[in-house]
């Protein structure tokens, strides 16, 4: 690598840089390093690197659901940005990764009775719950209470994700109260039944703001949480059991949870006055900043702005407000920086601040909205023939590599 190159992928975040010591050269991220290669030598076609390919973003499976471009995903040849700013609602989206074909009238879901007892299940969370944790948890009473363990009929499976997307919507109010559940079930849109569960009156605004969240998180090709979908859905796993290992990857704190992450770090800047000095600081010794950077998107994260420019144009609810001008400051010097632009978790938090949802709803958002990515993704796994199973290249010490000269030559 030339050392220009090697310059300017630190300048656009795709290699970590820090100092180095004692006016030593600075030094760089070898696995960044590693992975850029990988995808180098991915697109040239060699085949000796393929294992290197998993580490960031080359293709290892064929796919007809959604193609990563510069302008952002392409669900079934439709752009996800436009999909979202033109006003598509969730569940048309939901439905056009899964069959193919955008609906021409939003499709109405019957929004079932929850089929658990809220208030038991929200005496199984911990103290501090967050809506992944609720999530997770009525996800796994569904499955516990179900007899099926096998993948059903295309139809079959699509009518129970119908049945399944506004529970694990509903299922935010069970960090506030088992009430918030019903409540939030008794209206047919996604959209509502998240904003109720969260507390949240379902004006309008509110319902624009979430179902564009909710679009634009829908899918994002082979991430981690959608491969590990696809290698259960590989096992024959049933749709919950899918769904559930996928839910299970998402909540790690380097995928949905990152935007739990921006949020703690917000917690850490007195305002917007103070954003300049503690981004100064954390970059001069090397810290990253969550919510900024997409590897797969070297110029920005398309799916960033039409989240984060509502923010801009209206105040949050009087005590998220200077939230709201602190991220956006933040925002802003980063971009002053020449650093690294927001990714989608920036602007999903944007949006719970401007819409004046509880903590941890952008994690929730997130992780409903790519259910309907999961789900399409689970679906196309089916029709495949046998297991999802990379080989591993051994590293570790060998039996025989102590062995006596007479074991050594025993024939195999």
């Amino acid at each position: 690598m030339k050392r220009e190159t090697l310059y300017a992928y630190a300048s656009r975040g795709l290699v970590e840089s820090r100092p180095g010591e004692r006016g030593r050269p600075r030094r760089y991220l070898k696995s960044d390093l590693e992975r850029l290669k990988a995808r180098r030598d991915a697109r040239a076609g060699h085949g000796a690197v393929a294992a290197g390919a998993l580490k960031w973003g080359e293709p290892v499976l064929d796919s007809a659901i959604t193609e990563v471009t510069e302008k952002g995903p392409r669900y079934r040849d439709r752009l996800a940005v436009d999909l979202a700013t033109s006003g598509t609602p969730f569940e048309s989206v939901a439905e056009l990764l899964w069959s193919g074909v955008l609906p021409v009238r939003p499709p109405s879901w019957s929004s079932p009775d929850a089929g658990i007892d809220a208030d038991r299940a929200s005496q199984l969370l911990a103290d501090g719950p967050s809506p992944l944790d609720a999530m997770a948890l009525l996800l796994a009473i569904r499955r516990a209470s179900s007899t099926i363990r096998a993948p059903l009929a295309d139809e079959d499976e699509l009518a129970e994700a119908r049945r399944l997307l506004p529970l694990l919507a509903a299922s935010a109010g069970l960090v506030e109260s088992a009430a918030l559940v019903e409540h939030a079930l008794a209206h047919e849109r996604i959209a509502a039944t998240i904003a109720v569960a969260h507390g949240a009156q379902p004006r309008r605004e509110v319902l624009q703001g979430i179902d564009r969240a909710l679009v634009l998180a829908a899918d994002h090709e082979l991430n981690v949480s959608t491969f590990a979908a696809r290698v259960a859905a590989s096992a024959a796993t049933d749709l919950l059991g899918c769904i559930g290992a996928a839910l299970a990857v998402l909540s790690g704190p380097r995928h949905g949870g990152m935007s739990d992450r921006l949020e703690a770090m917000l917690d850490g800047i007195d305002g917007p006055r103070d954003v300049s000095r503690f981004v100064a600081t954390r970059l001069s010794v090397g810290e990253a900043i969550p919510g900024f950077g997409h590897p797969l998107y070297p110029e920005g994260d398309p799916r960033a702005m039409p989240l984060i420019e509502p923010a801009r144009q209206s105040r949050a609810p009087d005590e998220l407000e200077p939230r709201r001008r602190t991220l956006l400051a933040l925002i802003d010097e980063l971009a002053r920086r020449r650093h690294v632009p927001p990714t989608i978790d920036a602007g999903l938090v944007a949006t719970r601040i401007r819409l004046g949802l509880p903590r941890g709803a952008a994690a929730h958002l997130f992780a409903v909205g790519r259910c309907a990515g999961w789900i399409a993704h689970i679906l196309e796994q089916r029709t495949q023939p046998g297991l999802l199973r990379p080989r591993a290249r051994y590293t570790g010490p060998s039996e025989m590599s102590g062995a006596s000269p007479a074991l050594r030559e025993t024939p195999s």
